[in-house]
């Protein structure tokens, strides 16, 4: 077939190189714009920008697909499909209706449960046991598409947004051509969404910072779930003054604590007293520093049993 690939993030490169490997021509490769990266903020190339240059591919970086010129470039293409995975942008009548077969969407979450920007966090954040991969058709809602293909995971006690976003990447990449080789020959059965509708919004940088009030087990979720971007948060007092520590992995202690939440217990690791129960650190992040065990952290950090973080 010949296709249109649409994406930008790390999680669309092994889907693209998948759909090439498995003999589609890909005509054209769409991606968001190179964008400031660094303390330099320098502009760079998306992910699949990069390695769809390193196979000799066409790629276009439109800063809007509503634009008239960017419609038309599009229509203008000679293609079966259009496959898009974590594009960014949002895509109107003019081009999911070009495509004499249609437009399909490789989605990281088991619709309707997380439409939207952050599936993967979501999921894990929310406490959820499993979550998966939707390949579906597109429409102008967003992520409303009947589902074509579907394939599931089982997110574990040790999974970081990032682990399960590569068992997530791996999974979507390997249907996508299965998704159309049913969609080439007719025979792709979509089935609308069911089930009650949950929207995964974007995570803002006050909704990161750790609330050591709640219980221990959210907090777990929370802190894997944002690991490692952007990141869970939390404020520990210095000789300087409060400074920002990310926080990157945890687990849950069978500890109890009667002291306030915050509190970091005596004993070997990095225990901290919740709202309920106790959440040992495993792996932080200072500010401006490179990231280690939190044993190692807390023997540099000046912090003692006693303290508190914010």
């Amino acid at each position: 077939m010949r296709l249109a690939f649409m994406g930008t993030p790390e999680f669309a490169v092994k889907a693209l190189a998948e759909l090439v490997a498995a003999g589609h021509e890909v005509v054209c490769v769409y991606t968001q714009p190179p964008a400031p990266k660094g303390r330099g903020q320098v502009l760079t190339p998306s992910p699949v920008h990069l390695f769809a240059e390193g196979l000799g591919l066409p790629v276009r970086t439109p800063k809007s697909m509503k634009s008239e010129d960017a419609i038309a470039e599009f229509q203008a293409l000679d293609i079966d499909a259009a496959i898009v995975v974590a594009y960014g942008q949002i895509l109107k009548a003019p081009v999911l209706d070009h495509p004499p077969l249609g437009c399909f969407n490789l989605h990281a979450s088991l619709l309707p449960r997380w439409r939207g920007a952050a599936p993967i966090q979501r999921a894990i954040m929310a406490g959820d046991t499993f979550t998966g991969v939707d390949v579906m058709r597109m429409s102008e809602g967003l992520d409303e598409g009947p589902v074509i293909l579907e394939g599931r995971v089982e997110i574990t006690r040790d999974d970081t947004a990032q682990t399960l976003h590569d068992k997530l990447a791996a999974l979507g990449a390997s249907l996508l051509p299965v998704a159309l080789a049913a969609i080439e020959r007719g025979g792709a059965q979509a089935k609308e969404q069911a089930g009650e509708t949950t929207y995964a919004r974007k995570v803002t940088p006050e909704e990161a910072r750790i609330d050591w009030n709640r219980p221990a087990r959210d907090l777990d979720f929370h802190i894997r779930g944002l690991s490692p971007f952007p990141g869970a948060w939390t404020m520990m007092a210095t000789g300087k003054g409060p400074q920002r520590v990310k926080v990157l992995m945890s687990r849950l202690s069978d500890e109890k604590s009667g002291e306030p939440a915050g509190t970091i217990l005596i004993g070997f690791g990095m225990k901290i007293a919740t709202g309920d129960g106790v959440v040992e650190l495993l792996r932080v992040q200072r500010e401006g520093k490179s990231a280690q065990d939190a044993t190692e952290f807390l023997k540099g950090s000046g912090l003692q049993a006693g303290d508190q973080l914010l």
